[in-house]
């Protein structure tokens, strides 16, 4: 026993065809403007960062790079407790 379906005709495959092209312009759509949304989103997460930093603040509350051989008065660094 086999049921037949009446096959589409030229005009609702057209028509179809239109659709499928209309929802992956606008899925492109939506894409493009995810993407340029994270741009943005991580251009001001990194304008943030270096702005904190550029105060001399180091981003995690040092003062930037210390020498292990020199201090900062230009005496014997932390190395110097040492016996090398």
């Amino acid at each position: 026993m086999c049921i037949k379906f009446p096959k589409p005709t030229q005009a609702e495959n057209q028509a179809a065809a239109e659709q499928r092209v209309e929802a992956e312009v606008e899925t492109q759509k939506a894409v493009q403007q995810r993407a340029q949304q994270k741009a943005e989103d991580v251009d001001q997460a990194i304008s943030k960062t270096t702005a904190t930093r550029s105060r001399g603040a180091g981003g995690s509350g040092g003062s930037g790079r210390r020498s292990l051989f020199r201090s900062a008065s230009g005496g014997a660094g932390f190395l110097s407790r040492f016996d090398l």
